[in-house]
Order: C-alpha cells, then structure tokens, then sequence
C-alpha cells in the first residue's frame, strides 16, 4: 500500500504496511480503486451533461464513494466491494445513454474498467491503479492532482451532509466532474492543475454555505450556550462525528426511554443549536477528540453511536457497544442503516449507565456568526479603543502526533489583549480554558465544526467591511491544524479568498512537492508552525 492523505502518515512521508489510522492495505487498494472507478464515471457524467443528460442517483452516489475514501470513515472492505461495482454499474448505464444522445466518450481507462469478480482480485487492481503507478508523472504534476482529489474529497464530504439536509447546488457536482477527470488529462499542466485546486476552495464555499443553510434552516442559528462536562444518573448514549440529522433523529427516538443523551468530538457545538438543545435529555459532552477514544469509549458505561467520519479501530471492552451508520464501517461493528437506532437504543439500557451525577465544569458554544455578529458593535468598538488589540484564529483538526501540545501553548499565552475564535476538534487542546473577557465578550469564542469555517469567514468579512479594509489588513492571524481532507479543502477556500499568512501545523502536507510548496509559499505566504513564543513575537511584535 501507499497512503499520504493525511497529516499522521508514516514518517511524514507515506503508509507503506499498514495506515497509521488503522487502514488496512487491501481497504487502501480497494479505496484507490474506488477513486479510480470515480474518475470514470466522472468522464462519463460529463460527456453525459453535455448531451443535455444530468443523473441525480449518479450525483448523490458520486458524493458518498468519494466520501467513503476520506481518513477515519470506511474501513470495511465489503462496503467497498459494493461500491466499486456500483461505480460501474452506474457508469456503465449513464454512458449507454449518453452515447444514445449522440455524446462522444473515449474508450480506455477507467471508463471501460471492469471490476474482478473477487476480493484478492479487486486488490490487486487497486494496487495497479493507486499513487505509486503515478511515480514516473512530474513531482509537481502529480502533487498537484493528489492536492485536488484530496480537495474534492473534503467537498464531497460537505456536499453529501448539506443534501442530507435537503440543500443541493449543481455546480458542485459539475465541478467534482470536472475536478476527477482533470486529474486524468496529461494535457494540463501546473497553472491549469493550481487554478482546479483554488477553484475546487470556491466551490467548496458553496458547499460549506448549503451545509450551514441546511443546519441552521432545520435546527435554528446557535446561540451561546454553556455545556457540561459531567455526566447525569442513568443510562447513556454517546454521538460522536459531525452529522447534525442522525443526532436529531437519535434525540427523538430516545425520548421518555430514561436515556441521557452525549455528544462526543466534533458534536460538540450541537448543543448551541435550538432545535437540540430543546430536548430535556440531551445533557452534555463526553470525551474529546477523536484520537482519544479507544481510552475514552472504554470507560463509557453506554451505548455509542459514530455519524460521519472520525473511527478508529474499537477496543474488544466496547466493540460490542459501539454501532456505525451513514458511510462509517469497521469489519465487525453493528451498522445501522435504516436510521431506526432501536439496537444502539436496547443496548443503551442493558448497560449500566452512569450510577451518580457529577456534574464537572461546563464550556461554552453556540458563537457561529450570528451571534457574533450580533454584538459587532461592541467587537468594533473595543477594536477602535484598543480593548481588543488582535484576533487569533486557532482551529482545525486534532491528531496523535506530537506537536500538537503547540496549540495548548499558544492559547495559553496569547496576551490578555486578544481574543481566540476556534472551530473543529482542534479546540480541544485548550477547550476547557477559562480565557476569561473583554469588556463582556468571551475571549475564547467556539464558532462550530471545521464546516463552521463558513462563520468564521463570514465574520471576517463583515470586519473588513466595518474597517474598510481587506481581510489580509485585519488585526487578525490565523494559526491552523490539519489532519484529514475536510482540511485541505477548507485551507483551498481560505486561498481562493486571497488570504494570506497562515501558519500551518504540526507538519506540512507529505504530497506537497517543493515546487507547489514554493508556489503557495510565494503567493500566499503559507508558513509552518514555529514554537509559541517565536510566533506571537511575530504576530504581535
């Protein structure tokens, strides 16, 4: 196998025995086949729009097969089996009637691949298809299209939630089209393969604002809301992931069943929402970030449920208790598929439960934009009286790898002058800070989920704009962790708007060429991360 998408890759430079997310490598050729196939039914769907021909099954699948490969969401291989057929049934389909419509479809690749009848066979033709047969491509070629299938992996990801919610664009499954194929044309060169990538961040804005119209149209605009850590007599459920619908449907399915509803990693700011918070037995947050949930799911004396991405591979203690549904599997977890979660429920209340009350300290969330911009008058006005000095910035993905204590550490020392907006589980290095205030307003402030870089920017904006300035000319830094591929696509957004200076950590992406690095580097001032100390000199002077 070989695997770089993510941040905690071997060595910093590419799993090649086993993924350090737990993938193992028949489920990374199956993934790379899967993409493979994708590209295919990408080049079919496009002849097929032009033909005047558009497949909704053929959008929505696109979205969740790409999805499926993102880290920490799929590790079943059979799932994959049934997806990789899928494609091609699906492709297969779309192109007879494309071609009835008189389109033109080129014959070869991954548009006339035919899935092996088994297993050991479809692993061996994703191990023909995946990054190592790219090796003899230019470096900076096939950084650039690993940039924009990584991309459109994290714009999947954000489309599939938003129509999940009932929001769709067409534009973002003509550019996904558009994105795959291009990464199969020998014809585009550097500069074509940078303006696909920054376009894939524009149209990633799309998505995140769909995402966002889909939450706040079903489930109202968060409010701030303070959140318990503890933990309430009785039985338990736990929601781990990001999918906002399937912890609605969890909430109503457990009313008046005696069971204490908890959210875990990026479901945190859920509780900011009112069409959430308005159940009596949603209580509070359990745990926190995904890298940590072998140790904490162990000790949780409930049932869990895991939406969207974010597994790792279950402890023997809770393999049993844990269940999966959407695109999550894991060889072996309970999978819910039908939305009724009746057996996570029964498990719930064959368990022990919590025994006492010990209700801990609380957090803070619900400071999406519009509670934010909401009190812009008072941010405006402790700017102008230099109350407010600076804006930082600090979010994005957590992770295992060392370095990542960095963040815990420039929260800490971030001066009392500034205040600190944050977003996805890299909040959790310093969540549960008491930051204190200024002038009444939080100075740390928990805007949402990694999606939620739709707030921060829209509350970067509307600053700009009450300054009378750019984004770039705000007293405003932006120090950021990645992990996985919803990261990359939303630092592509951040590109496409022009921003510049962003700090970048624990580690630079392993399938950044020195050349595309450069590139970024000399147009958009993207740095790495130093220490604490020499970056708010920097920063602050």
């Amino acid at each position: 196998m070989f695997c770089f998408q993510c941040e905690q890759t071997a060595k910093g430079e590419g799993c090649t025995k086993l993924g350090v997310c737990g993938k193992q490598p028949d489920v990374a050729a199956l993934q790379d086949l899967l993409i493979y196939a994708t590209k295919g039914l990408s080049q079919v769907a496009l002849a097929a729009r032009k033909a005047g021909i558009k497949d909704a099954k053929v959008d929505r699948f696109t979205c969740e097969a790409i999805f499926s490969t993102l880290t920490n969401v799929d590790f079943d291989p059979q799932r994959f089996v049934t997806l990789i057929k899928e494609a091609a049934r699906l492709r297969n389909d779309l192109k007879a009637k494309a071609e009835k419509a008189g389109a033109k479809i080129a014959a070869g690749g991954p548009v006339t691949f035919a899935p092996a009848a088994d297993l050991k066979s479809l692993v061996a033709q994703g191990e023909a298809v995946g990054i190592p047969s790219a090796e003899k491509l230019n470096a900076d070629i096939r950084s650039l299209r690993e940039l924009l299938v990584y991309g459109i992996k994290g714009l999947a990801a954000y489309a599939d939630h938003a129509a999940i919610l009932g929001q769709e664009d067409d534009a973002i499954y003509q550019f996904i089209y558009e994105g795959m194929a291009a990464t199969l044309n020998d014809a585009l060169g550097v500069n074509d393969l940078v303006g696909l990538a920054l376009k894939c961040g524009e149209v990633n804005l799309k998505a995140m604002a769909l995402l966002d119209a889909g939450n706040t149209g079903a489930y109202g605009h968060p409010v701030p809301t303070a959140v318990p850590l503890g933990h309430k007599k009785g039985k338990a459920i736990l929601v781990s992931g990001h999918d906002l619908k399937d912890l609605d449907m969890i909430l109503q399915q457990t009313q008046g069943k005696g069971i204490y509803v908890y959210t875990h990693g990026e479901m945190l700011p859920t509780h900011g929402y009112p069409g959430l918070k308005k159940y009596a037995h949603f209580y509070g947050h359990y745990g926190t970030a995904w890298q940590n949930q072998a140790k904490e799911f162990a000790a949780f004396p409930g049932a869990i449920v895991m939406t969207t991405n974010c597994i790792q591979k279950p402890k023997e203690s809770y393999q049993d208790n844990i269940f999966t549904t959407g695109l999550v599997g894991w060889p072996g977890v309970n999978h819910i598929a039908t939305k009724d979660f009746k057996p996570a429920i029964d498990k719930a209340l064959a368990m022990p439960g919590f025994t006492e009350d010990a209700p801990g300290k609380s957090v803070m969330v619900g400071f999406a934009r519009n509670a934010v911009l909401g009190v812009a008058d008072k941010v405006i006005a402790a700017v102008k009286s230099k109350a407010i000095r600076h804006f930082f910035l600090v979010g994005g993905c957590d992770g295992a790898k060392p370095g990542r204590d960095y963040y815990t550490e420039l929260v800490e020392k971030i001066p009392q002058d500034c205040v600190v907006l944050t977003l996805a589980c890299g909040k959790f290095r310093f969540f549960d800070k008491d930051l204190g205030n200024i002038g009444g307003i939080p100075r740390l402030l928990d805007i949402g989920q990694c999606n939620d870089a739709h707030s921060a920017i829209q509350i970067a904006v509307a600053l700009a704009g009450a300054f009378n300035c750019g984004v770039n000319d705000l007293p405003l830094s932006m120090i950021l962790s990645w992990y996985e591929q919803k990261a990359c696509v939303i630092l592509l957004s951040l590109l496409h708007l022009g921003i510049k200076n962003i700090r970048l950590g624990p580690s630079l992406p392993a399938f950044i060429s020195p050349n595309v690095l450069d590139v970024l580097v000399k147009n958009f001032n993207i740095m790495p991360i130093g220490t604490a100390d020499q970056d708010l000199k920097a920063i602050l002077g």
